[in-house]
């Protein structure tokens, strides 16, 4: 019953990440100044996706990583 809950945990958490990751591209797409009042040209953009990118990635290792745990531990149990 745990396993279960940790998939469904697992899959709730990814949903979220990728709510989260789909709003800061899109924030970073259609922004014109930032914060500190900087015009962002494309050139500053694409840093802003590269950076992005690198969290993304980082994100996405520790849950396939988290993953992997879940499935072991449900090869045990069954």
């Amino acid at each position: 019953m745990f396993i279960l809950f940790m998939k469904i945990i697992w899959w709730v958490i990814n949903i979220v990440w990728l709510l989260i990751f789909s709003g800061l591209a899109v924030f970073i797409g259609v922004r014109n100044v930032d914060a500190a009042g900087m015009v962002q040209t494309p050139g500053i953009k694409m840093v802003s996706f590269v950076i992005l990118g690198i969290v993304f990635l980082v994100v996405m290792l520790i849950q396939l990583i988290f993953l992997y745990f879940i499935r072991k531990t449900t090869a045990k149990v069954s």
